[in-house]
């Protein structure tokens, strides 16, 4: 137990007048966080890329489906027939 205790150089306003030595982030933790960033942006990468990729299989299905409902509405105008009146609820 011979260990010298650290000399805290403080001005009377509580400011350091020198910058603490030992006070910076160790080699690990710099090379931890910077993994940790890119693994993050790694991951919102990829679920984009799926999102994406789901969305263009879905693209199809949502083709088929506006075709259907397009020729459903235009069946039901030509099986209304003309309308009656001068001025129809439903215009043509």
């Amino acid at each position: 137990m011979n260990r010298i205790p650290p000399v805290i150089d403080m001005a009377p306003d509580g400011t350091f007048r020198t910058k603490p030595s030992g006070m910076r982030a160790p080699l690990s933790f710099k090379l931890l966080l910077g993994a940790t960033i890119v693994a993050v942006l790694a991951g919102a990468a990829a679920v984009a890329a799926l999102a994406l990729w789901v969305a263009a299989l879905l693209l199809p299905v949502v083709v088929i489906a506006a075709a259907v409902a397009w020729g459903a509405y235009t069946y039901r105008r030509w099986r209304r027939g003309p309308s009656v009146g001068p001025r129809s609820i439903y215009p043509r």
